[in-house]
């Protein structure tokens, strides 16, 4: 038997592994989708005082249910695990909904607030990690992951510093929870206090961690938020391959981690190793939808895809977030997070409003 001849039967039995899963993944989608439209029909006739909750909290709290109480056998792991793949077809789709000029014009208002904030909670962060007693590099894993892009930046230093796998654990695990903590607060906050579709969508941008629930957390505001939400983090994972680099050279320098090269071309190509690909298809079709390369129904479609690519993206977040994480992470990461969640929600709100309404910042219709 040849080697074309055993590769292809493989290839299949490696794609139907991932069925089961991304089939859940559609039918826990769809329940959240159809929940809100039921839901919705339901408060109107019986004239009930209800929020409308957008479908992209339904589908999560479905998929929390079921990963919280009877769990997701084995046979639909591979499947649900792709919901980050979904994310980032998501993202780049929805790059046919910007104008360049925007994603330029918000791109530099977020990054002047993301300089800012990152520098202000990676700091406490540190300081925090240190007084409570957690080794340097958990606590540098702590800060690339809540001041940058969650469990992608984490994974990113764990090689570049040589952190032991014990404490990726405990950081993806606190940051995690986090998030869904956020998911479900931020949003409420928002309401309570009356910010704007911009104003949210700019805030859950630079304060949630990790991308997939920095967008479950903008559209569950609002679809101009959710949109603005993933331009603002997009931005924000640019910068994970500087950041990296950062702590990689401070460890090296202390000798616990590898030595980079020397020279420009060498940290250059750390940092593109580190970069997001996905961001760089996200400003390639915005770019297109720009130059008017794209008719009218073709937009319609890209659109679409998104917001499928999101729906799984949103069920996979729930099916994939187990509470029980939390008593295997321990007390001591998850307030260091706890206090870094505070700290750059509270940070980022504070600039948010100064540069809407008082300097009028990055305004995008």
């Amino acid at each position: 038997m040849t080697a074309e001849t055993t590769t292809a039967p493989r290839a299949s039995r490696d794609l139907l592994a991932y069925l089961p899963g991304i089939a859940l993944l559609i039918v826990v989608g769809l329940l959240g989708k159809y929940a809100q439209i039921w839901v919705n029909d339901a408060v109107k006739a019986h004239h009930w005082r209800f929020p409308d909750i957008e479908y992209v909290l339904w589908a999560i709290v479905f998929g929390l249910i079921i990963a919280n109480t009877v769990g997701v056998p084995r046979i639909f792991r591979p499947g649900i695990g792709t919901y980050e793949f979904w994310l980032k077809v998501g993202i780049v789709a929805l790059g046919s909904r910007f104008v360049l000029g925007d994603v330029a014009k918000l791109g530099g208002t977020s990054f002047v607030l993301i300089l800012i904030d990152m520098t202000v909670a990676g700091a406490i962060i540190l300081t925090v990690a240190r007084l409570l007693g957690l080794s340097g590099k958990l606590g540098s894993l702590l800060a690339v992951g809540t001041s940058i892009c969650g469990v992608s930046a984490i994974v990113a230093a764990r090689g570049a510093i040589r952190a032991r796998n014990a404490e990726v654990s405990y950081a993806i695990a606190a940051i995690l929870t986090l998030g869904a903590v956020a998911l479900f607060t931020l949003p409420a906050i928002g309401h309570g206090i009356g910010l704007t579709d911009h104003e949210f969508g700019l805030w859950s941008g630079l304060a949630v961690d990790n991308t997939a629930e920095t967008t479950a957390t903008g559209y569950a505001y609002s679809d101009a938020a959710g949109k603005l939400a993933v331009l603002v983090k997009s931005t924000r994972n640019a910068l994970i391959g500087f950041v990296v680099l950062g702590f990689a050279l401070f460890w090296a320098a202390r000798g616990e981690a590898d030595a980079l090269a020397p020279g420009l071309r060498a940290k250059a190509a750390f940092v593109w190793e580190k970069f997001p690909k996905f961001v760089l298809g996200f400003l390639a079709v915005s770019a297109i939808a720009t130059a008017h390369w794209l008719d009218k129904s073709q937009l319609t479609n890209l659109g679409n895809v998104s917001r499928w690519a999101f729906l799984l993206t949103f069920a996979g977040v729930g099916l994939n977030t187990d509470f029980r994480e939390l008593g295997r992470a321990g007390w001591r990461p998850l307030l260091v997070a706890v206090v870094g969640l505070v700290v750059v929600a509270a940070v980022s709100l504070g600039l948010v409003l100064f540069t809407s309404r008082v300097l009028h910042w990055g305004v995008v219709d």
